[in-house]
């Protein structure tokens, strides 16, 4: 069950990263989003 758990874990760091990447794309392409 631990491993299940760590790649539980690992995979909402992913989607966290994934967000943050978007948002920062977005803010460069609009420029100054508010």
């Amino acid at each position: 069950m631990r491993h299940s758990s760590y790649t539980l874990s690992g995979f909402i760091h992913l989607l966290l990263v994934i967000a943050i990447a978007v948002l920062l794309i977005r803010i460069i392409q609009g420029g100054r989003v508010v």
